[in-house]
């Protein structure tokens, strides 16, 4: 097993001076090297502390017992298995643990993820020279601006307080240059405003091998066969959960989370009126809102905002977390965006309609006690 404790690849020196200058200083010296993928720890599971602070790590799966360390935010470890609390704490609506080489970590503290780095592609692939959708499946990866300064507040909170800016397991994003970089290594142009009209404009260059190119036939549609009207959302605000039904027939089922107290999640009737694989999200400030690039599957449901989407940044499905969305795992999230009508396909990425006639699959939003 390797060392569970990763240390950020990038000092907080290096990242602000190579922030600062851009692709300005590559002429000088290669950065590529300062992107290159961490060594992650060995296991078909990894944990990462997705919480944005420090947690700790247990003698055994019970917050009264005695804490061996703590790590930090993005520390990755091992995931060797999941339990439940040996001693029930029951002001905790979740009692699962995560079991570690070096102890015990409560389950909603670690986002699960993979280690799987790809072979990039030397160039844009000819059928696809405008660019491409890729998946992000390493625990993180570490970017340097080809654009400075900033624009969207959560890069800018980064950069200027000497904090890493990342993308994250699970994240889908656009990908329009590739180039070989001054140590050898293939890096990925990832652009997020200038093709899809949305985000602040922030552009970036990161490790190609932490990312996947989406297929054809990873997003080709669930259950085409099936009359759109027979398909139906079911969303459970009260035991935060989703299904889906063809005909009455429940098909799949997830844990969720739904609007907090102030954020509701509206109940009522609605239908899918706008699908895309990758989104960013933001209101409010940094401290008081949110700013959340390459939100992977996302599927509006309600008003102008409200979606069903994956959710990279916690671990809570099971409990009320969000601004008024309904996060899933990225798993569910994928799932239910290629069974709901209509179809987007990676040649129209995301579509918008309001026409019943379209085919939009209907989403029922319910509290419900029983």
């Amino acid at each position: 097993m390797k060392q569970a404790n990763i240390p950020n690849p990038l000092s907080r020196r290096d990242f602000l001076k190579l922030a600062s200058i851009g692709l300005g200083g590559l002429a000088v010296r290669p950065f590529d090297r300062w992107l290159s993928l961490v060594d992650f720890p060995v296991s078909e599971r990894l944990g990462r502390n997705c919480t944005g602070g420090k947690v700790p790590i247990k003698a055994a799966p019970d917050y009264n017992s005695a804490t061996i360390r703590e790590i930090y935010e993005d520390t990755v470890l091992a995931w060797l298995r999941e339990l439940p609390a040996s001693n029930p704490d029951y002001n905790r609506n979740i009692q699962r643990w995560v079991e570690t080489p070096e102890g015990y970590i409560y389950s909603p503290n670690l986002q699960p993820c993979q280690y799987h780095p790809n072979t990039p592609l030397s160039a844009l692939p000819p059928d696809r020279p405008e660019g491409f959708w890729a998946e992000v499946t390493v625990p993180y990866v570490d970017l340097l601006q080809d654009n400075p300064p900033p624009r969207s507040p959560g890069v800018k909170y980064q950069v200027e307080n000497g904090l890493p800016v990342r993308y994250y397991y699970s994240q889908v994003l656009w990908v329009d240059q590739v180039r070989a970089g001054d140590s050898g290594g293939i890096l990925y142009r990832l652009n997020e405003g200038e093709k899809h009209g949305y985000g602040y404009g922030d552009i970036f260059w990161a490790d190609g091998a932490a990312f996947r190119p989406l297929t054809d036939e990873e997003v080709a549609p669930l259950s085409p066969e099936v009359d759109p009207a027979e398909k139906v959302i079911k969303i459970n605000l009260t035991y935060q959960t989703l299904a889906c039904y063809e005909g009455g027939r429940e098909v799949y089922f997830c844990r969720i989370s739904t609007g907090l107290p102030d954020y509701e999640t509206p109940v009522g009737e609605h239908i899918t009126w706008r699908k895309t694989f990758s989104v960013h999200m933001a209101a409010g400030t940094v401290d008081a809102g949110y700013d959340t690039p390459g939100v992977s599957w996302a599927t509006f449901v309600a008003g102008t905002g409200v979606a069903i989407h994956a959710a990279f940044w916690h671990n809570l499905f099971g409990l009320r977390r969000s601004h008024g969305c309904i996060n899933c795992r990225p798993e569910d999230a994928k799932w239910i965006f290629r069974w709901s009508t209509p179809f987007v396909s990676l040649v129209e990425s995301d579509v918008t309609w309001s026409d019943w006639k379209a085919g939009s699959t209907h989403v029922i939003v319910e509290e419900r006690l029983y």
